[in-house]
């Protein structure tokens, strides 16, 4: 069972997801506390290739309140944890125009901290204008219907 710790949802509204990925995420021991207890935000992350290895950007995670003397800062670059044959696959894509890396969401499985990453490309305005129409005609419909039956 995997517990979600922080979602991106804006993501799936300003891009467009080609594909996903699940990484493991190189943390320090007061940065799992602090994930555990749900202080972490994905609002400006963004992964990227350095050399042969990814990291994660932008990535905040609030400093743990019982941590030493020495706190980590709070948006420090994080390793991700993939295979070289997914690294070199990401960077082959990410090389197109207009393809980036964005976290979607962080969660625990058995005990890991994972995020899960996706390839997206970003979507113009009108994709985004009609992904809003088509949901407000969907509900319109399902309240006509609802109307029509005699059912709220």
């Amino acid at each position: 069972m995997n517990r979600v710790v922080a979602s991106n949802r804006r993501a799936r509204y300003d891009y467009e997801i080609l594909q996903t990925y699940d990484a493991g995420l190189v943390l320090a021991g007061a940065e799992v506390k602090s994930l555990r207890a749900g202080r972490a935000s994905l609002g400006d992350a963004y992964a990227a290739r350095e050399g042969d290895e990814l990291f994660l950007y932008n990535l905040h995670i609030a400093r743990y309140d019982k941590s030493g003397a020495y706190p980590l800062d709070p948006r420090r670059p994080r390793k991700l944890l993939l295979s070289r044959a997914e690294i070199n696959r990401i960077a082959r894509a990410v090389a197109q125009k207009g393809v980036t890396l964005i976290p979607l969401k962080i969660y625990f499985s058995r005990g890991y901290a994972k995020v899960e990453i996706g390839l997206a490309r970003g979507k113009r305005q009108y994709d985004k204008r009609d992904k809003i129409r088509e949901k407000d005609e969907t509900q319109l419909d399902r309240r006509r219907r609802a109307k029509k039956n005699g059912t709220r």
